[in-house]
């Protein structure tokens, strides 16, 4: 038996890849510098690979995003990035004035670019597969080149077409649907991969990695047809060793008839891949690479399970490679250095590191090493504890109604009621929540955290913040206020420290996007709100103006899915437990006088399963755990936000949530989310517009900001539209915001004074 890893974080230790990135943007190192860095990364995570596991991968390291790199490698660089000139152009495409659509990978809080195909003249443009695999051999490493597959890259692609609703250069984007569309596109990208793959294996390549999750999607017959066909060819040139995973496979039989040297399987997400091996058997001719060690979640395996699991698949499958189930890059590098833990859960968790050593120790007590048994057992005990219980949180759980769940007040009369208290204008101004987290204010928090300052220093300087904020919001002229959220790291971790039954880390950094990182919470208990949370910077917030400030919440469906969750009770039940502790929250800021409440939920789409079977029932207690928190008067305007989703595909879900507006993205994602309402008949709330990107450093334009309200002006009344950034302003800088949302508050003033006069 042999063991595999991959996806490995390439954030570093000490998140030096975050360091070297922003570096290199800011100008204060070279590009040799940042190349420099990037190689030690990769050794580094190479040696960790070799201590720990028989195989792995080149390719890791992407300087921004695995999904952009393959674009670069099959010449899929849209026109409007002129002449590809290195990293300048890389980064362009990643995050610049014109950048690529960014969205959720599968149903993960990583963010992948989305590559947009401009027509079907693929090549070999940069072979960046073969210089990762080349430069760690060339350093004593034997690894196995990483490919994203042709069916998943395809899939995860969108066709970038002209747009024909405006005469400015917008441009729309849709994926590839068809059967004709598909096989063309596959029969145009293949001579790429059959290149690629003669180059690996000329220079030494013993076999190929080829990730292919999106056969883990529902699948047509025809789709399975393409993708064997694929691989008979692709074989031809290289030992191909397929992986899947966040779900299981769409059809195993056709699956397990892949002609290729290897096929992985994802057996934690679900049952059914395990199940499936069972009942069918599986191929004597291939290698089985079980995914048994959870890549998604931080909890320590228990050993003794996993190595009576590796006894009956040693058995069905000749050759057994165990791995993890999934790319690792979903965890932090180690639990090492967390100091600060509730007591007893560092010896329960597991971060990307713990899971080498995972596949280690199961490999040595499967070959009988005695140590390695004594972890094992070690493992069971762990595993067999209770931690974390309180008896007066699951009945209140148990005691839910159906009536919990739902508002007092229809929707058509509650957003009368709210009118006349908000006497909002048409075409309403306002932000998703955040203002930028300038230096200043992160020093000040570190300041704080350490001791240098007081508790009422730092209250004092945060109040400041968010008078200046007011003030800079009254002068541009927004209609709904925010309090800038300067208190707040990050929109999970901050409610995680004032609830119960979650944990945070000090050094638990886990890449987002980008260089963008941020530390998923550990909900290890039943969680329950000990005292307010946001209602004292909020309340001080509404005392500065007469305008209305929105109370700044973060959804149950969302702090669930961006934290590592606890696994021994259902996932809703530990949804409902953070929806009562906000709704707590909501009473509390409607006490104080506080009549508009967002509470965002970005991460409602990205928690579905891959394959629509599957969801009604998670949709069910998603829809249920915010209509839960969101029980607020009538007269309270709830508000919600989504963004970087595929959200177009659960519009219907979307709608049962019951909030009053719901602001969305738009602009990145050149207005596709607006298609969705064209096709959802009945649409009546109010819906805030993305006008602009704020992941760029770019200024929108009045022009700009004007298509994309015009677009959405031809599907929705304009009475139910609002107008706002596409996200928060936290990473933005005051420079670039202020103009912008002058901009977007003139442009919405402009055409709110065109309607009125027509």
């Amino acid at each position: 038996m042999k063991t595999l890893a991959y996806g490995f974080p390439k954030l570093g230790e000490k998140r030096e890849f975050k360091s070297l990135l922003e570096d290199f943007w800011k100008g204060k190192i070279k590009e040799e510098n940042l190349i420099d860095g990037m190689n030690s990364l990769k050794e580094w995570i190479a040696s960790l690979y070799k201590s720990h596991t028989d195989l792995f991968p080149s390719g890791d390291v992407s300087y921004y995003d695995f999904m952009l790199d393959m674009a670069i490698t099959v010449g899929a660089i849209p026109k409007r990035f002129g002449q590809y000139m290195g990293l300048e152009t890389y980064f362009q495409m990643a995050r610049g004035a014109q950048a690529l659509e960014m969205t959720k990978y599968f149903n993960t809080n990583y963010h992948y670019l989305v590559p947009e195909l401009e027509g079907k003249d693929f090549k070999l443009f940069k072979n960046i597969p073969l210089e990762e695999y080349s430069f760690l051999k060339s350093k004593g490493y034997d690894p196995l080149p990483r490919l994203i597959a042709p069916f998943t890259f395809l899939k995860l692609s969108k066709v970038l077409k002209r747009s024909e609703h405006s005469e400015l250069p917008l441009y729309e984007l849709s994926k590839i649907e068809s059967q004709k569309d598909m096989e063309d596109y596959l029969n145009a990208i293949f001579p790429v991969y059959e290149e690629l793959l003669k180059s690996l294996s000329q220079a030494g390549a013993r076999a190929v990695l080829m990730e292919d999750p999106a056969l883990c999607l529902d699948m047509e017959e025809w789709e399975w047809d393409l993708v064997h066909e694929t691989y008979s060819c692709l074989s031809k040139y290289a030992d191909l060793y397929v992986i899947t995973y966040y779900d299981s496979v769409s059809n195993y039989k056709r699956f397990v008839d892949l002609p290729v040297k290897a096929l992985g399987l994802d057996l934690v997400s679900n049952g059914e891949n395990l199940e499936n091996i069972r009942k069918y058997g599986f191929p004597e001719d291939k290698a089985l690479i079980a995914g048994i060690i959870n890549g998604r979640n931080v909890w320590r395996a228990s050993l003794k399970e996993k190595l009576s699991l590796i006894e009956e698949l040693s058995n069905l499958s000749k050759d057994l490679i165990i791995s993890n189930s999934c790319p690792l890059f979903h965890l932090p590098v180690s639990v090492e250095p967390e100091d600060s833990l509730p007591e007893g859960l560092k010896e329960r968790l597991s971060f990307a590191k713990e899971k080498l050593r995972e596949l280690k120790t199961l490999k040595l007590a499967f070959e009988g090493e005695e140590g390695a048994l004594k972890e094992v057992e070690e493992s069971a005990r762990l595993s067999k504890e209770g931690f974390g219980a309180r008896e007066e949180v699951r009945r209140r759980i148990a005691s839910l109604r159906t009536e919990d769940f739902q508002r007092e007040v229809p929707y058509a009369e509650r957003i009368k009621l709210q009118q006349e208290i908000l006497n909002l204008p048409l075409l309403p101004t306002t932000t998703i929540g955040s203002f930028p987290q300038t230096e200043e204010v992160r020093k000040a928090r570190t300041a704080y955290n350490s001791g240098k300052i007081s508790e009422e220093e730092y209250k004092e300087f945060i109040r400041k913040q968010i008078e200046h904020v007011i003030r800079v919001q009254e002068e541009i002229g927004l209609d709904v206020l925010v309090h800038g959220e300067f208190e707040r790291t990050d929109m999970v971790e901050f409610f995680a420290q004032r609830l119960e039954g979650i944990a945070t880390t000090k050094h638990g950094w886990v890449l987002s996007y980008g260089s963008r990182v941020y530390r998923p919470p550990i909900i290890y208990g039943d969680v329950y709100r000990p005292r307010p949370m946001t209602v004292e910077e909020i309340g001080y917030a509404q005392s500065l103006t007469n305008k209305p400030v929105k109370g700044m919440l973060t959804g149950p469906v969302t702090i669930l899915n961006w934290s590592y969750y606890r696994e021994d009770i259902p996932k809703h039940e530990i949804a409902y437990q953070i929806a009562l502790a906000l709704l707590e929250e909501v009473k509390d800021l409607e006490s104080a006088g506080i009549k508009v409440i967002q509470i965002d939920e970005p991460a409602f789409r990205e928690g579905a399963p891959l394959k629509r079977r599957d969801w009604p029932s998670y949709f069910d207690w998603a829809v249920k755990a915010f209509r839960l928190c969101s029980k607020a008067k009538p007269q309270t305007q709830i508000h919600t936000h989504m963004c970087y989703s595929e959200f177009n595909e659960v519009i219907e879900y979307i709608y049962q949530m019951d909030f009053d507006v719901i602001s969305i993205e738009a602009s990145r994602s050149k207005g596709e989310i607006i298609s969705a309402f064209e096709s959802f008949k009945g649409w009546d709330r109010q819906i805030g517009i993305g006008v602009y990107d704020i992941h760029s450093p770019a200024v929108p334009t009045k022009a700009q900001i004007r298509a994309v309200l015009e677009r959405a002006m031809k599907v929705l009344p304009v009475e139910l539209l609002w107008v706002n950034p596409d996200c928060g302003l936290k990473t933005r800088r005051w420079e670039e915001v202020v103009p912008s949302l002058k901009n977007m508050v003139e442009t919405a003033k402009e055409l709110r004074e065109e309607l009125v006069k027509a």
